[in-house]
């Protein structure tokens, strides 16, 4: 009987395992199934569960990629539909987690006025006070007009909403940021090792990245490293750092690496334990992601008080050349931190705001024969 009932309690978590997303899209999160006709006033959603999954309040539209707004043509970046939330709109869908567990959210966005545009994201119920953050849909990122953010949480609870509402109240009703797919990513707490006293200095966990876009994801500042969805760092600055992969960019090592894309208004950082008066080597890459960003980089590293500043010529085809900071810890606790030096532009003549980009982290000490 006691085994059975062993069993039974193993068989009901791998059920809500299987239930919880741990790596992918929310169900119909990229809105490619969509309201009845009958549910349609034009592209105006008149009932509150027209989407499938989603519940929406407020003005919302479903956007038709290459519907017209005016002279102005709204593209969708991924598939065929997206939505619009009007002002004071939202939309919101529960889904299944692991309480306790840290989870990251990705969506992508883009502006259809010229006006500023914010989105609100909240999880809820959370034991925080603060469980919700404001993302400016500033498209000056990217160079097809949206742009992917991520944002962290922790699960307090089993059965979480995810809930993303449009704050503004524009002048033209006709205005409202443009949501195309939303997924959620379960991330596993990295480890310091014998090899690297930083946590997740390689980058490799991190927000979920959607396989078909090519332009990477905007992680927004002051968040908290507990909540960071870039586990063992946090964003310190001002304006985003973008998280890149692979199979769209040049990255020196591994899948993933961070591009620094708004000068010193760009920063990462990492407190990590050390000796008073021991002496430690911090390495890492500087390069380009093979993104038509090009001309003369410097980034400047930083433990504690200690610096360095490491050029880097781009010709924006990709490549990369190695630093190295030696320093003696005058601390329990140090600051490592990493930003860009100068403001760069793409050579594509879109604008677009880039940088260098950095990976394989490593802070090892120092033993002397």
């Amino acid at each position: 009987m006691q085994k059975f009932k062993l069993l039974l309690v193993l068989f009901f978590a791998t059920c809500h395992s299987s239930l919880s997303i741990t790596d992918g899209l929310l169900p119909n999160g990229d809105f490619e199934v969509g309201p009845k006709p009958s549910e349609l006033k034009g592209s105006i959603v008149t009932t509150p569960n027209g989407i499938p999954h989603w519940t929406i309040s407020g003005m919302v539209e479903y956007i038709k990629s290459g519907q017209k707004q005016g002279d102005m043509v709204l593209v969708v970046p991924h598939g065929t539909y997206a939505v619009r939330l009007g002002n004071e709109a939202s939309i919101k869908q529960k889904i299944q987690v692991v309480k306790g567990m840290f989870y990251s959210l990705t969506f992508s966005a883009s502006r259809t006025c010229a006006q500023e545009e914010k989105l609100n994201v909240s999880v809820v119920p959370s034991n925080e006070k603060s469980d919700w953050g404001v993302f400016p849909i500033q498209t000056m990122y990217g160079s097809n007009g949206c742009d992917s953010y991520a944002c962290g949480f922790r699960a307090d609870y089993p059965r979480v909403e995810i809930v993303i509402h449009n704050p503004g109240v524009d002048e033209d009703p006709a205005c409202g940021p443009l949501i195309d797919s939303v997924a959620l990513k379960l991330l596993h707490s990295p480890k310091r090792t014998r090899d690297n006293l930083l946590k997740n200095g390689n980058f490799e966990e991190g927000p979920y990245v959607f396989p078909k876009e090519s332009w990477g994801v905007l992680i927004p500042p002051h968040i908290e490293d507990a909540y960071s969805p870039l586990p063992g760092w946090m964003v310190e600055s001002l304006k985003a750092v973008k998280y890149i992969d692979s199979d769209h960019f040049a990255v020196p090592e591994g899948k993933r690496a961070i591009e620094l894309v708004a000068g010193k208004e760009s920063a990462i950082a990492q407190v990590v334990i050390t000796i008073i008066g021991k002496v430690y080597d911090l390495t890492f890459v500087v390069g380009d992601a093979n993104n038509s960003c090009e001309g003369s980089m410097v980034v400047e590293a930083f433990a504690g008080k200690d610096t360095i500043q490491v050029q880097y010529q781009s010709k924006g085809k990709g490549g990369f050349i190695r630093g190295k900071l030696r320093f003696k810890a005058m601390s329990t606790r140090t600051r490592i931190r990493f930003l860009s030096t100068f403001y760069t532009t793409k050579s594509d003549n879109t604008g677009s705001l880039c940088g260098p980009i950095i990976d394989d982290i490593r802070l090892l000490s120092v033993r002397y024969s």
